[in-house]
């Protein structure tokens, strides 16, 4: 009877204790305060995530359904927030560590069928207008759609074999490209491209590039640096500046394309996951690419719910590989004519 006994004592911390003790915690019976510092996340924008993703967390066919929307919701967001399945973070709520995992899975999926809706660029003119009008008001830099860049996540090695995602620092790593708006409103992001790309690689490859180059954004542009290629609708930084107007196009360009670096820096501090300190994603390549993409959509859902500080830098250990930058703009004769008449218009 020892079997038996054993296996039924395993079901029972996996699934039972769950069943016992889910009305155990309650968000009305703890304080912000509380709430904030386990969970990083006010009560009223747990609320709105349980109003968003209840349906979907309460379909039928999950394992997991007899765990509430809302506890499911609050285990994953201890995890994203502190990059760990600690067993008090369990305790707390009143569910296993193997629940926990099983709840992380569940809301990012959740999260990441509805990445479309918060992150993507604006359509209608009044609010592309807008957007120019923002990037315009940091630094007198006109026609910018968004500002673009590469940042490393660090991940588990997939396997011995596979040397795709080992980036220029000998660490395995997801490189993942993003564009922001003025305020670190995500308007692009790419999760899934392995480590050992380097950035302009990734963007050659990526949808953000075929959306630019079919749709013919004529009226306005993207700011990269100098790991990326000039392109008419991506303006870089000259490489070496002569003149007092290529200073100032230059000068403008950095306290421009500065945003993103500070939007990264503020989903790293958000999302301690990501940011190196609690060691790699422990995920096969496909899954952390996803709780990656979940909390780019929670960073614009926060934003949208005025959580819009920005954090100081993180303390994690993953920092963006060096590129050795290749200057190739010449290639693009036309991509120089449109920089050329930026600086005369705007610059000179």
């Amino acid at each position: 009877m020892a079997v038996p006994i054993a296996v039924l004592d395993c079901d029972l911390l996996l699934y039972g204790r769950g069943h016992r003790t889910l009305d155990r915690f309650k968000l009305e019976d703890v304080t912000d305060e509380y709430l904030l510092s386990t969970y990083g996340f006010p009560r009223q924008f747990i609320y709105y995530l349980v109003d968003l993703l209840g349906a979907s967390l309460s379909r039928p066919t999950q394992r997991s359904r007899a765990i509430s929307p809302e506890t499911q919701i609050l285990a994953a967001l201890g995890f994203y927030t502190s990059g760990s399945f600690q067993t008090r973070m369990g305790d707390a709520i009143g569910i296993s560590q193997a629940s926990m995992s099983r709840c992380v899975a569940n809301v990012t999926e959740a999260l990441v069928e509805r990445a479309s809706q918060f992150i993507h660029f604006p359509e209608d003119e009044a609010a592309v207008q807008s957007l120019k009008d923002d990037f315009y008001g940091l630094a007198g830099m006109p026609g910018v759609l968004g500002v673009v860049d590469c940042t490393h996540v660090a991940i588990k090695a997939p396997n011995a074999e596979d040397l795709s995602y080992v980036n220029r620092k000998g660490l395995h790593s997801l490189n993942c490209l993003m564009v922001c708006d003025a305020r670190g409103v995500l308007l692009s992001a790419e999760t899934h491209w392995p480590g050992s790309l380097p950035d302009c690689t990734v963007l050659q490859q990526a949808a953000l590039m075929n959306q630019f180059e079919t749709e013919l954004h004529k009226d306005g542009w993207l700011l990269g640096d100098s790991s990326f290629f000039l392109r008419t609708w991506l303006m870089t930084p000259l490489h070496i500046p002569e003149t007092p107007a290529e200073y100032r196009y230059n000068m403008a360009h950095s306290a421009t394309h500065n945003v993103i670096e500070r939007t990264f820096r503020t989903i790293r501090s958000r999302f301690r996951c990501l940011d190196g300190s609690k060691g790699t994603l422990q995920y096969s390549p496909e899954k952390s690419s996803h709780i990656i993409l979940a909390c780019c959509v929670l960073h614009n859902i926060s934003l949208e719910h005025g959580l819009d500080v920005w954090s100081s830098p993180a303390t994690g250990h993953m920092e963006q590989p060096e590129e050795e930058y290749e200057q190739m703009e010449s290639m693009d004769s036309e991509a120089c004519r449109v920089r050329q008449e930026l600086l005369l218009t705007h610059f000179s």
